[in-house]
């Protein structure tokens, strides 16, 4: 799957339902989607309590769904066309998780969560067809909960809202499944757009105003696993933590932090405050630490200029580290809205690169090439270490230059010019 071209959503619901008809013999009841999402600002910190932004694109994963007599049978298309094995069949009263990266555990999974919150879910028939490529950093297996929870929602009439399907759909992959994620991914899932999600409760979710010009998607196509990356990072910052705690601190940031990760008041913690601190820490948490504070200041500047808010100049400068020269030259630009969102989405790369370890030496290479080559910024989108690269674009011809650079010279394998797209929808209900 690369390219130019996406699939229509109209021509997606019409293969995915023509597929459950030959598998099945039936016609489905409905037909689900989620987008896929990029992961825009503010990477690695969901999992922190701190808002993070994202991108829902028109790179979708479609459930065809109908109830069924006595057992569950869910089949992926995608892993069809692979020829592996891909049917799961369970009833209720076997049902437990596979292991071993199964696709079906997520269905499995699906259902427990469910259940846990006093829901009889009926027995089901669901095909899957998904445009969302895997583990490339663009929230696969969260568009698949989501565009599946609704699914079941709707066939059961639970009557479920986005965040509520969001919310199940975390607890899926968090709780039952345990894997050490955030709400990034079943959020972004369920409301498209871009938005910030607030992934402390009440887990707030606001739209925002979209941004002219287009992304651009370059898969690496080197493969990582979040669930690799993300208990690392935050044992890292634990160790940190503890160093702080045993130092003799002010009271006023000591009452700030906590012992891991998720007790710590990130968005009231300032640079200056701790930094002295810092000075005193192994050298792997106190980046650790420092990337969290620097990428969710830059993300705060970054959601003004995006909403039209006054920025000063002075925070450009000071939190970004550009010259007065390089200010003055972005804001009397016509797309100086876009220039600026483009050069904190590069300065958080190179934190995510050089403060949190998750970029690799030909990814930095990719984003430096794409930036050089007109694009307003790149960074990774994702957990790192492979993935995608997501790059904001003046326009889709000029996207699509890039990528046939891209491709020509073998800096990447495939890449997609996509849409901001809406969020999980139910066809032909």
């Amino acid at each position: 799957m690369s390219g130019y071209v996406l699939t229509s959503v109209i021509m997606s619901v019409d293969i995915v339902t023509r597929e459950f008809r030959e598998f099945f013999n039936e016609k489905p009841a409905l037909v689900a989607s989620a987008p896929g999402r990029l992961d825009f600002l503010n990477t690695h910190q969901d999992y922190k309590g701190l808002p993070v932004v994202a991108v829902g694109i028109n790179l979708r994963t479609y459930i065809a769904i109908s109830k069924s007599q006595y057992e569950f049978v869910v089949a992926s298309g995608n892993l069809r066309d692979e020829g592996v094995k891909y049917i799961d069949r369970f009833s209720l009263s076997d049902l437990k998780l596979i292991g071993g990266k199964w696709f079906g555990d997520y269905v499995r999974a699906l259902v427990m969560a469910f259940m846990r919150h006093g829901y009889s879910v009926s027995p089901f028939k669901a095909w899957i067809r998904s445009n969302v490529p895997i583990a490339s950093g663009l929230g696969s297996s969260g568009t698949l909960l989501v565009a599946l929870a609704s699914a079941i929602n709707a066939i059961n009439g639970f009557n479920l809202d986005r965040k509520a399907i969001a919310e199940i759909a975390y607890e899926t992959e968090h709780d039952v499944m345990g894997i050490p994620c955030g709400r990034l991914d079943q959020y972004a899932a369920a409301f498209g757009d871009i938005v910030v999600i607030e992934t402390k409760p009440p887990y707030n979710v606001e739209v925002l105003p979209r941004l002219n010009g287009v992304f651009l998607i370059v898969d690496t196509g080197i493969r990582h696993s979040t669930a690799d990356i993300h208990p690392r990072r935050q044992q890292e910052i634990d160790d940190g933590l503890r160093e702080l705690l045993s130092m003799s601190i002010p009271g006023s940031l000591r009452g700030k932090l906590g012992a891991h990760y998720w007790e710590v008041r990130w968005d009231e913690v300032s640079e200056d405050e701790i930094r002295q601190f810092l000075d005193g820490l192994n050298e792997i948490s106190r980046r650790r630490i420092l990337y969290t504070l620097r990428a969710n200041e830059s993300t705060r500047l970054a959601l003004r200029v995006i909403k039209g808010e006054a920025v000063d100049i002075k925070d450009l400068v000071r939190v970004l580290g550009l010259s007065n020269a390089e200010v003055d030259s972005l804001i009397s630009r016509y797309d100086w809205r876009e220039a600026l969102i483009g050069k904190v989405m590069t300065y958080q790369h190179r934190l995510l690169s050089e403060y949190y370890d998750v970029s690799l030496p030909v990814i930095d290479e990719l984003v430096n090439f794409l930036v050089g080559e007109g694009a307003y910024g790149a960074k990774l989108s994702g957990a790192g270490l492979g993935g995608s690269v997501i790059a904001l674009i003046r326009d889709e011809t000029m996207a699509k230059e890039i990528l046939s650079k891209v491709l020509s010279r073998g800096l990447a394998p495939r890449g997609w010019v996509v849409s901001i797209d809406g969020g999980v929808m139910v066809h032909g209900q």
